[in-house]
């Protein structure tokens, strides 16, 4: 039962993760910038189009991809697509991604408190995407799994974010309080909860493998 219920969750996971990844490249592709915000973030979605469309697409790449990655079938039947997927993921998606989120943590509404939460967040997805890329650099692969469940709960921000404003606006919270907290609940339960699951049984050691090519 607690293996069907775990796969269940994972498949509602990668679903949602697919469905705001496709929100993501339609909406940023076949929109003019800003139209589907609300009129405040209307002028810097126009003033910064380009920084805006690169996390869009990087964040929705790394959506799509992530799944993918904690395959045990992928890993065992076609290891070579494994590394390359985990490259693109890793360069176009966090490194893109998490860099064009950290400058555009500035410019988020909600003042200062939301666009902490955003930089922390951007900063806590490259260091976890960095750590994970080490590891297995070292031939880690516990490690390197490890880091990377924490990185990939990171970027189901995404998909929290999406599910929390309707919420909070539909209970009659006013956007500029509720983004503040949405700005931070988006992201550290998933760290949470992350590190819980890792902490429920204890580390499997395992030996180290070759290094990945360059």
């Amino acid at each position: 039962m607690n293996t069907i219920s775990t796969r269940g969750t994972e498949a509602l996971l990668a679903v949602m993760a697919v469905a705001v990844a496709a929100y993501a490249f339609l909406a940023y592709a076949l929109l003019p910038a800003g139209v589907h915000v609300g009129e405040p973030m209307q002028e810097v979605y126009r003033l910064n189009p380009i920084v805006i469309h690169t996390h869009a697409f990087a964040a929705g790449l790394a959506l799509l991809l992530g799944p993918w990655q904690f395959s045990s079938r992928l890993r065992a039947r076609r290891p070579q697509l494994h590394r390359w997927v985990g490259r693109i993921y890793l360069v176009a998606g966090i490194v893109v991604g998490g860099v064009s989120g950290l400058l555009l943590s500035r410019l988020a509404q909600g003042g200062w408190v939301a666009q902490l939460g955003f930089a922390c967040l951007a900063i806590a997805w490259l260091y976890t995407g960095y750590r994970g890329y080490r590891a297995i650099r070292r031939g880690e692969r516990a490690q390197h799994r490890r880091w990377m469940l924490r990185n990939h709960a990171l970027t189901l921000a995404a998909v929290s974010l999406r599910l929390y404003i309707p919420l909070f606006l539909a209970s009659g919270v006013p956007f500029e309080l509720a983004y503040p907290v949405i700005a931070w609940i988006c992201w550290v339960p998933h760290l949470l909860i992350a590190q819980w699951w890792l902490g429920r049984k204890p580390q499997v050691a395992t030996g180290a493998l070759p290094t990945m090519p360059r």
